[in-house]
């Protein structure tokens, strides 16, 4: 097991704040009796709860690997488990968005499969130690899977939210842009961090993807599940209605 250094400080306030915030959503859904409304709360506190584990993890040095690589002397610290995290919440997320557009079976299908080629690429360019080029190369390759989901959200998935009743559409606006600016913000530090560029060092790296990460998750969750009445107006697809919506 490999001791995290300083940055582990970042890391504690990261498991402590999604857990926090798995702790809240799970309050704030503890009468919810509307089975469409529960769908919400059901996907949004399991992203907070898998963050928290993933972050306690990488701050008890279980996360954590090191990787020699030919480029530097010393070995580059790789938290893998921040990949694990993202491999099951960033889907999470977007099934929230999904749901909450009215979005059929072929839209939530695309948008997961993007998002996980995206973050399996992702974790290939982080692990690689042939040379910082391939690294490079590898994080375009992700960065690719993330501009064609940008395109799937902005067009399709806002085409199907704007049909929605009420403030569905205003919310699901306002998420899918909290959305697309955080995330637009992961690859930067990616390539300006220890595990690109390194240009930024490792302490300075975990705290800016500690941010990211809590205000993505926990503040999209806060956003999303105190407009109650919101979520009521919104039409949460059943297995039946997708089968007939299909593109």
């Amino acid at each position: 097991m490999v001791q995290p250094g300083t940055e582990s400080v970042w890391l504690w306030i990261g498991t402590a704040l999604m857990a926090l915030g798995a702790l809240a959503f799970i309050g704030m859904g503890w009468r919810e009796d509307d089975p469409e409304r529960q769908a919400f709360f059901i996907v949004t506190i399991f992203i907070p709860v898998i963050a928290a584990l993933s972050y306690f993890s990488m701050a008890m040095g279980f996360g954590l690997v090191e990787l020699a690589v030919p480029w530097q002397e010393a070995a580059l610290d790789i938290y893998w488990a921040r990949y694990a995290d993202w491999l099951f919440t960033t889907p999470l997320l977007l099934l929230d968005l999904a749901l909450l557009a009215g979005a059929n079976r072929n839209t939530i299908g695309t948008l997961i499969g993007l998002d996980v080629g995206m973050i399996v690429t992702g974790f290939i360019a982080t692990i690689i130690t042939t040379s910082q080029a391939m690294r490079i190369t590898w994080w375009g390759i992700s960065s690719a899977f993330f501009l064609v989901l940008l395109y799937v959200l902005v067009s399709r998935l806002s085409a199907q939210a704007a049909t929605q009743p009420g403030d569905v559409g205003d919310l699901f606006g306002t998420l899918r842009n909290l959305t697309i600016l955080l995330w637009t913000a992961y690859p930067i530090v990616w390539l300006i961090g220890t595990e690109g560029l390194a240009l930024v060092p490792l302490y300075w790296e975990t705290a800016a993807f500690m941010v990211l990460d809590v205000t993505a998750k926990v503040g999209f969750g806060f956003l999303l599940l105190r407009s109650r009445g919101t979520l009521e107006a919104s039409r949460v697809e059943t297995p039946e209605a997708a089968t007939t919506t299909t593109d």
